[in-house]
């Protein structure tokens, strides 16, 4: 068995936080932002609440300028104030919500000039991820890959947006991981989580899922035969199309 074998077996059951500043695993491992951790209860709830207000943010349920109570939503959702604050910390990230001294919390609503920088950052980042996972990945990743992509296949004709998202999420996450650079993962990841909301809502439209299904057949097929110009091509347009999706959900609600 070589080194690079023995390396990677030791980073499956890693996190980037195991190693130390200025080393990176051979097979970076990043975390799901679809869901917390089972194990730590008031975080999966607090992610729970991130996404229904999010949800009700981009659909303009919640209009910008809202003020957001943690006492309020947390006996609109039966819980404590500690995952609300949490989940109000997470969307503050996200920019959907900004915190204003003496305050608290309100809806914000980014400029069409700010999301348009976020989904082009995005974008680029995806697409360097893919291009390299279409060097880097190794036959277990992209048998994984294959899978996952199967499964997406089978969502989109059960017509479930939520369960779509959530297999997408690990769709994208494996192709992060696939790039073998846990630096650019970790940033495309965090990229990611500012522009979930909007990613999340497009899913809602008429016919999206086939769509996309059909955009990630074209990414993984270009990641299996090894094409970096054409893995990352297809990613940079499926994240443009899922920019103009998101433009189509936004005048509709």
């Amino acid at each position: 068995m070589s080194a690079s074998s023995t390396s990677r077996k030791r980073s499956d059951c890693m996190s980037l936080d195991d190693f130390p500043s200025g080393t990176l695993p051979a097979e970076p491992v990043v975390p799901r932002v679809d869901r917390a951790s089972p194990s730590v209860q008031k975080i999966t709830r607090a992610e729970e609440l991130r996404l229904q207000l999010a949800d009700e943010i981009v659909r303009g349920a919640l209009a910008p300028g809202a003020p957001l109570d943690e006492t309020e939503i947390a006996r609109r959702f039966s819980v404590s104030r500690t995952p609300v604050r949490e989940a109000l910390r997470q969307l503050v990230a996200s920019g959907l919500v900004e915190a204003r001294p003496h305050r608290g919390a309100v809806v914000a609503q980014p400029s069409i000039e700010r999301l348009t920088g976020m989904f082009e950052a995005m974008a680029e980042l995806e697409a360097l991820c893919a291009g390299l996972a279409a060097e880097r990945m190794s036959a277990a990743e992209r048998h994984g890959l294959e899978a996952i992509h199967e499964e997406l296949r089978v969502l989109s004709y059960a017509g479930n947006p939520d369960r779509f998202h959530e297999v997408n999420e690990r769709f994208h996450n494996a192709i992060y991981a696939g790039s073998q650079n846990g630096y650019i993962a970790e940033i495309t990841l965090a990229t990611r989580v500012r522009v979930q909301p909007f990613r999340r809502a497009q899913f809602r439209n008429l016919g999206r899922l086939a769509k996309s299904q059909a955009e990630h057949d074209r990414v993984v097929v270009a990641i299996m035969r090894g094409d970096k110009q054409g893995a990352a091509a297809a990613m940079r347009a499926h994240i443009e199309l899922v920019r103009g999706e998101y433009e189509i959900y936004a005048v509709s609600v």
